[in-house]
Formats: structure tokens, sequence, C-alpha cells
């Protein structure tokens, strides 16, 4: 979004139960990535379920900058013709990525081994989130990167056509980084290696296989994860199936789960088992939640949820080693456990300090203005569930799952809550008014 758009806020009132059937917009991860190796890989790559929110439009509109041809059909099949790896054009000018920030850190990784210039922008929420934790390993490949003060956005990517493998153990577990080091290693001769400690999502190795690059992958003694490919590689156009983003799912879900006597099915979610650490957690929880349909598509595990508001929530202690299959969707959690009874402790959450906002903040801040009793001790959040006074206007900060989260919030509290603007969510889930409402959500414009 861009900073100089007009909020829109919006609020969320008590509503009835939540009934239908739907589909979620498609997973904005293996989006991205989807666009990015059909970019780098030599024919056609036919995408379908493609999310089409804002941050995968600026990874499309990167790929083309970089050289590959993107099309999309009137009825939303996208085509990409790739260049190849090792092949892609400086671009002519600067690359918006929007609000993207697993679209602007992969992006570094696969522009860092080729030898162009690059140059990177965002949105003011983007601007504000640290370079640093991808530019520190891809400068060992013999990139440059130049940024502003604490490796914020803008950013410049000199690439490396000396690039040498690398060997890099991450501090913590993600995602991110993991991937945009395997990225660099697709242009680089010899053999690439991350070492995790613990399991962060693996859309990027699981992907990158389905375009026929032979990526290992090993289990290490402490639970952790080595993963490595070697390169040079040539990647071969693989057309995709989007399946439905689960952290997109996670907010009708909540929803339903907190509205009694809801029924709601969530059709085509992605179940990759490093990816449903939420599902895991409510269903401990005592919520109502089954699987049906479950089936295999280009390498991921996909299912229909189907949710049921029957059961009241039971607070819990989630372990921190759950957060890498979960770390998007503790703000839609502690909505949850905000109506959940008793206390749920949420441990482990350092990342989202590091997110769209000081995510962990920005949840506190939120559930404060709705009179929901918390804490944080460290960076462990603990909410105390019962009933939710509501009421409240929460900042989001330009960040689309605070707004999303707290608006599933005011279906069920005694009072409307409000949220100050609702534009971030065209980020990643541009149909969410319109689906909560066919579902018997009961949402409004705020402040008029």
């Amino acid at each position: 979004m861009s900073s100089s758009q007009t909020k829109r806020p919006l609020q969320s009132l008590k509503s009835r139960a939540l009934n239908g059937d739907i589909r979620v917009p498609g997973d904005k991860s293996i989006s991205h990535r989807s666009l990015m190796f059909g970019g780098l890989a030599i024919g056609e790559t036919k995408i379908t379920g493609l999310l089409e929110g804002e941050d995968v439009l600026a990874t499309a509109e990167a790929m083309r900058k970089l050289g590959a041809t993107v099309t999309r059909d009137e009825d939303g099949t996208w085509h990409v013709t790739g260049v190849g790896v090792g092949a892609l054009r400086e671009p002519d000018s600067v690359i918006d990525m929007g609000n993207a920030g697993t679209g602007i850190r992969l992006m570094a990784g696969i522009v860092a081994t080729h030898p162009i210039t690059t140059f990177f922008t965002g949105d003011a929420s983007l601007c504000k989130r640290p370079m640093g934790r991808v530019a520190d390993p891809l400068a060992e490949f013999g990139a440059q990167f130049i940024t502003r003060e604490r490796g914020r956005p803008p950013m410049a990517v000199i690439g490396t056509d000396e690039a040498k493998p690398v060997t890099y153990t991450l501090p913590m577990a993600s995602a991110q980084v993991k991937s945009a080091v395997l990225l660099a290693g697709l242009n680089t001769a010899g053999t690439t290696t991350v070492i995790e400690p613990k399991p962060s999502r693996d859309h990027t190795e699981r992907m990158l296989r389905h375009f026929g690059v032979d990526v290992d992958v090993s289990i290490n003694d402490d639970g952790g994860r080595t993963v490595s490919l070697t390169g040079p590689v040539e990647m071969k156009a693989a057309d995709i199936v989007v399946p439905t983003d689960p952290s997109s799912a996670a907010f009708p879900l909540v929803a339903a789960l907190i509205n009694p006597e809801s029924k709601v099915t969530i059709r085509d979610v992605c179940l990759n088992p490093l990816r449903t650490g939420l599902i895991t957690t409510l269903i401990e929880m005592g919520g109502d939640i089954t699987i049906a349909n479950e089936r295999e598509e280009a390498g991921e595990t996909i299912g229909d949820l189907v949710v049921s508001g029957k059961n009241r929530l039971t607070g819990i202690v989630v372990p921190a080693e759950r957060a890498p299959s979960m770390i998007d969707e503790y703000p839609v959690l502690a909505v949850a456990a905000a109506y959940a009874q008793g206390e749920t402790r949420m441990c482990g959450l350092e990342e989202l300090r590091v997110k769209e906002s000081d995510r962990l903040a920005a949840v506190a801040a939120g559930l404060a203005a709705n009179k929901v009793i918390h804490r944080i001790e460290g960076d462990d959040l603990i909410v105390t569930g019962g009933e939710v006074p509501g009421g409240g206007m929460v900042e989001t900060h330009l960040d689309h799952r605070i707004a999303m989260s707290f608006l599933v919030l005011g279906l069920g509290a005694n009072d409307p809550v409000a949220v100050d603007d609702a534009n971030p969510i065209a980020t990643s889930f541009p149909s969410f008014e319109a689906l909560m409402r066919e579902l018997g959500a009961n949402l409004a414009p705020a402040g008029s």
C-alpha cells in the first residue's frame, strides 16, 4: 500500500453463527516462488490459483524487469517464460516490492549471484524492515549491498560473476534467509549448504525439485536440518497449481471457532507439515477441525478444512519449537486465546518483532485497546481468555495480519472492534471482506 493512500478505518461487530463453503486466495509463499522459479526456468510455466495480492503482483513485475515474460489470461491463469539461471537482465529502473518482505529477501538471493546491479525499494512498512539478515550471508558469495542505516531499504544489490559457494548456519529458523541463500546457490559453482536450528517452511526445497533441481535434505542430531544444492543448475519449466494459503485460511478458521454454532468449510488449503502449527494448536485447544479430501499437488499436501464452533476453546502452552510452522498466525491465535477458557502462553515469539510491524507489540496494543487481559514475559505472550469487551481502535502499522486478526476479534466481542486502516489487507487477501461477509461476518466502515 502506498504510504500516501488515505486510511480506511473498518470495524467488526458481534455476528451470528458463520456458515458457508469458501476458497481463500492462493498461498502467498508458493505464489512468490512460482513466479520467481518460472522466471529462472527454461520454457513456459503455467500457474493456476496464483494469489493476486499486491505483494505477489510486485514479484511478477520484478521478474518482468529482470527479463522474464509474465502474462495473465482473463480466466486468472498466469504464464511465465523464463530466461534461465544466469541469464537475468539488469533492470533499467528501481524494483518496487511494495510490502513484500518475502519478495525482496528472495529476490536479493536470486540477483546476488548474477553480474547485475539491482535497486530495490518498498512501501513505508517494508522500508523499516532489516535486510542485514539476508545481506550478511549473501555477501559471503561475493555480492555487495548498499542500504540505509540499520540495513533498511531502499537497497542496492551489486551481484557477482565470481560467486563462491557458502555453508551458512542460520542464527534462527527463517525460511526467507534459508531460501535467499539457496537461490544464490543456483548460479554458483559448487555446493551451497544451509544449516537451520529448527525446520522452517520448505516450499523452496519442494518447488526447486518440481523444477528439476536436486536438493539434498538431512535431519541433524539436534532436530535441525541441513539443506544443500550444487550449482550452477538448469531449471526446467513446470506447471503449478497453487493451493490456498493456510495463513489466510486462519482468519475464517478462528472466526468459526469463536462463534458458537458456526460451520465453515475452507477448500484446497496447503497442509504442508511445516505450515500446520496453527491447526495443531487449535485442535489442542479443543477446536473442532477435521481435514477432508487430502491429496498431493506439485509436491505439496492439500486438503479441505471443516470447522465447527460447537466447542469452547481452552488455553494451553504453545511450545517455542512450533513457532516456525505458524509464525504468521500468532496474531490470530492471540484472538482465539482471548476467547479461550483460562490462560494461553505462546512461547518464543522473538521473530514477530521483525515482521511487517513489531507484531508482538502490535498484538499486545490491540489486546489492551479491547480490554483483553494479557502480558509479555521476555519473548512469550500470555493471554487470559474469556469474555471480550471490545470497543477499541487498533493501530495496524500497515500490517495486513494485524488488521484481519482484530477484525476477527470483534465478531464475538461485546462492543465493536475497529482497525485504523483496512487497506493493507489487499497485500495478501484482497477478497477478505467479501468472503467474511459471505459467511455472515458483520463488517462496517468505522468512524462515520
